[in-house]
């Protein structure tokens, strides 16, 4: 069974406060991206992982996809072994979420494929503990996330009207580092009050709280929204604590922009 987990954007990104268990509250709008993964699982005699495409780091017994088996597992002894095959496409560290992605569907198909009658609800709290923003590739829907991103509100939100670039130049923006930069505050404006208003408002309107310190730590980055800026772009943004970056332009009016050749350069039409 093939499934394609996809990437993830902020709309807008901001840190309230830090809490008590270390973590902290945020609040943002997850939009999907038809940026994927592939993501293979078939029954074997043993549990086997391999990936290709985009080299996976770290050992493979910390891959989330594996995580996310062993914790369906604990639960559902009768699972069978299975060979995980993962074809990264997504850019790693990059604020996209692909690792969660990967989770997410990873718990999804293993529901599916072995009839464990999980509803969504279920697959959430399962999600939600492999990483902040995993729960939102189960629903995979636009939605206004707080807490640490799995406490989510469905918006009413459709950018199918529009096109995407989304730029990522292969710099990794450590996190833990980011957010010691910010002081987190409330923002003047909610989120979900910002995106109702037109696309053509939120460059005046919203923001993420990570741009100031990565930008003035890698201002390649920040050249990146400007040149979106400076080619049509209606908005653009970093996307989490980065290190891509995403316009949102008028449909199929995308200018032909160059790029360093060593950034990876989606366009979503």
């Amino acid at each position: 069974m093939i499934v394609f987990p996809n990437c993830k954007i902020n709309l807008g990104l901001h840190i309230i406060r830090k809490r008590e268990d270390g973590f902290h509250d945020l609040e943002t709008i997850f939009y999907p991206l038809p940026v994927t993964d592939a993501l293979e699982v078939i029954s074997s005699k043993q549990v086997h992982f391999e990936s290709s495409g985009i080299a996976v780091p770290g050992e493979a017994a910390d891959n989330l996809c594996l995580r996310a088996y062993q914790l369906l597992l604990a639960d559902y002894p009768t699972l069978p072994p299975v060979n995980i095959h993962l074809h990264k496409h997504i850019p790693i560290g990059a604020g996209l979420g692909g690792g969660s992605a990967d989770a997410a569907f990873m718990l999804r198909l293993l529901n599916t494929r072995y009839q464990l009658n999980l509803d969504e609800a279920r697959l959430i709290d399962y999600a939600a503990q492999l990483g902040s923003d995993c729960a939102f590739f189960i629903p995979n829907k636009p939605c206004f996330a707080t807490g640490r991103g799995e406490i989510m509100t469905p918006v009413d939100l459709d950018l199918s009207g529009y096109s995407f670039l989304l730029v990522h130049p292969g710099i990794h923006v450590n996190t833990g580092w980011a957010f010691r930069q910010l002081a987190p505050q409330v923002p003047a404006q909610s989120l979900p009050s910002v995106i109702r208003k037109p696309v053509e408002d939120w460059k005046h309107l919203m923001s993420n709280d990570f741009e100031e310190p990565v930008f003035a730590q890698y201002p390649a980055i920040r050249d990146i929204k400007e040149k979106m800026y400076g080619n049509g772009a209606i908005y653009a943004s970093m996307s989490g604590s980065g290190s891509a970056v995403f316009g949102i332009f008028p449909k199929n009016k995308i200018a032909d922009i160059f790029w360093d050749a060593s950034y990876r350069v989606f366009t979503i039409r």
